[in-house]
């Protein structure tokens, strides 16, 4: 078992800031570019809402605005409507707020409209379309539990997940796909899986067999940090601050607290071991090695590669050479050589359709 943190000595974790008293007080923010934000939809939950409670975001601007507004008016849960970027920026602004005013957090949740809903996995959040709006509001207002996440903050952006090298070209290869298919008669389902899998047959998979790995160290800035393996047993460790926890060849490197990426992808099994660590996966595997294991590791199954490291950290510094490609909660950020990556310190409340209801009808 891998030893608390608190009975080692270390800071515990931070209570999850008060959310005011009425949790059904809620605003709604909706992406107005996801792929399902539709005229229909806005004008359905205006409708639904009343009172001036649903907000739409076409830039960081608006969005930062939009925060402004939710933390003084005291709302108690706020969902976003969109995929994991929306997501992801509403909970930088919000919290980024909260901190600024000493307010209190609202409940954070999410209606399914876009892409790459990996935090949907989490907490039973299931695709809705307009006329199910209403029901499925209803439902989160009424009947959704809630339970403590922390995050990964990195650049000053709190984000369930940020990966480097291989997953970063994927989704940089999906993009340019994305954007050719929506020049075609199959531009409604461009923003999906098909563009995924179109870019990683045509793109991302040939030109990784000829890829040069980059050079990769990591170090632990943070509590004590562990390398598990086989059902989250230690393999190594405790690994103090200041030490190397990894050097050498690296594809992939990924930080998350949530076990999933988009479309049920467990990429990260152990995430959820430790609220107070991080699960940092690290891999050498070849594209020929990942396609013959690719259901295991899909289910997160997949254990006992030498190709594979897995640790529990708090705060990691990533080093690279040559300078590899970025992305944070699937929104790519360019080209990066260094890297340093926290658990937030600032735990939120997320709306959890698996957990039991906390507000009575």
């Amino acid at each position: 078992m891998i030893p608390n943190s608190a009975q080692n000595g270390e800071a515990r974790v931070p209570p999850a800031p008060v959310s005011p008293p009425d949790a059904r007080r809620l605003a709604v923010v909706v992406n107005g570019r996801a792929k399902n934000v539709t005229a229909e939809v806005i004008s359905t939950l205006d409708r639904i809402l009343k009172g001036g409670d649903l907000f739409v975001s076409r830039s960081l601007e608006d969005a930062r605005e939009i925060a402004r507004t939710l933390v003084a008016s005291g709302y108690g849960t706020v969902l976003t409507g969109g995929g994991d970027g929306t997501f992801t920026v509403m909970v930088t602004e919000v919290v980024r707020e909260a901190r600024r005013t000493g307010k209190p957090l609202p409940r954070f949740g999410l209606l399914k409209l876009g892409t790459g809903n990996s935090l949907a996995w989490v907490v039973g959040a299931r695709d809705v379309k307009g006329r199910e709006l209403g029901a499925d509001i209803e439902r989160l207002r009424h009947h959704a539990g809630s339970r403590s996440l922390r995050l990964v903050e990195v650049d000053g952006i709190i984000s369930p997940f940020c990966g480097l090298g291989a997953d970063a070209r994927v989704l940089a290869d999906y993009n340019r796909v994305k954007e050719l298919l929506g020049k075609t008669p199959l531009r409604r389902v461009a923003p999906g899986p098909l563009s995924y899998a179109v870019a990683a047959a045509t793109r991302s998979l040939p030109r990784e067999l000829f890829a040069r790995k980059a050079h990769c160290r990591i170090l632990n800035d943070g509590a004590e940090a562990f390398r598990i393996g086989e059902k989250g047993s230690v393999l190594a460790g405790p690994f103090p601050r200041g030490a190397v926890l990894y050097e050498g060849p690296m594809r992939f490197a990924a930080l998350s607290t949530i076990p999933y990426y988009g479309y049920g992808f467990r990429m990260f099994p152990y995430a959820e071991e430790r609220p107070d660590r991080m699960h940092l996966r690290l891999t050498t595997m070849s594209p020929f090695e990942f396609l013959l294991h690719l259901r295991d590791i899909w289910r997160g199954a997949y254990e006992g590669s030498e190709r594979l490291f897995d640790y529990l950290v708090e705060s990691v510094t990533i080093e690279l050479e040559p300078e590899v490609a970025f992305q944070i909660g699937g929104d790519l950020r360019g080209m990066r050589r260094r890297v340093s990556v926290q658990l937030s310190p600032t735990p939120i409340e997320l709306v959890d359709l698996y957990a039991p209801p906390s507000v009575p009808p």
